[in-house]
């Protein structure tokens, strides 16, 4: 039987996220190639995680099934006790709209629409009011420095303010949890450097749980904690 979501957003006992004897393996060439083994790690509350390492560690593959856009072959990840695996389809889509919010390395911007449009989407999709997500969605918009670009598609923003936008779409639903895949990545030192700084505001000042997979250690230093990973496993944490 599929448990129902929850969405208290009281502080259970434990570790706010664990991930478990987590796997996942992909069919390649007549075989099974695993992209993670068996990792496992907690995740704090309030805290600022980056997960480092090479191409092809498996950094992306483990944010994913973290956020439950990908499901793994073994293990589970529990979120303040919940098994997200045993949620039926629906109800992890609706998981994932209510307490996290995702960042990635291609904003992934609708480009006909205003950046005030792009932030206030999943509010809206959450059927809030649109003129309540348009307000809320300027005020993050504001908070995150964009208050004068608005109006402005994502084809007259710089690669530093598209990203500032996917992150006040990410932040528009004041999730629990941020993951950020690579979010500097496309962007040149001191964009990436002032994004970052941007991020680490934000958990600060929000108390927002931000897990951040980089491949960049200057920036990884900032976080308050790293968890490093090679060839699918976790070398240090």
């Amino acid at each position: 039987m599929n448990n129902p979501v929850t969405d208290s957003r009281t502080q259970a006992p434990g570790p706010f996220i664990r991930v478990l004897d987590l796997s996942k393996t992909f069919p390649m060439g007549g075989q099974e190639v695993a992209a993670i083994r068996r990792v496992s790690f907690d995740i704090a509350r309030g805290e600022l995680l980056a997960i480092v390492g090479a191409s092809g560690a498996g950094k992306s593959t483990l944010l994913q099934i973290v956020g439950t856009l990908d499901h793994p072959t073994s293990g589970t990840v529990l979120f303040e006790g919940q098994d997200l695996f045993r949620l039926s389809e629906q109800d992890q889509a609706e998981f994932r709209n209510k307490r996290i919010g995702f960042v990635f390395q291609f904003h992934h911007l609708l480009p006909e629409f205003t950046a005030l449009e792009n932030a206030s989407l999943p509010a809206y999709i959450q059927h809030r009011p649109w003129a309540q997500a348009q307000a809320e969605a300027a005020a993050l918009l504001k908070e995150v420095g964009l208050g004068h670009r608005l109006h402005h598609k994502p084809g007259e923003l710089s690669g530093g303010e598209q990203q500032r936008v996917a992150v006040a779409r990410a932040l528009i639903q004041q999730p629990d949890l941020v993951l950020a895949d690579e979010p500097t990545g496309n962007l040149d030192t001191h964009t990436g450097e002032a994004l970052f700084a941007l991020l680490r505001r934000l958990n600060q000042e929000r108390g927002t749980t931000f897990v951040i997979v980089t491949h960049n250690d200057k920036l990884s230093a900032q976080a308050d904690r790293i968890v490093r990973m090679e060839d699918g496993v976790i070398t240090d944490r």
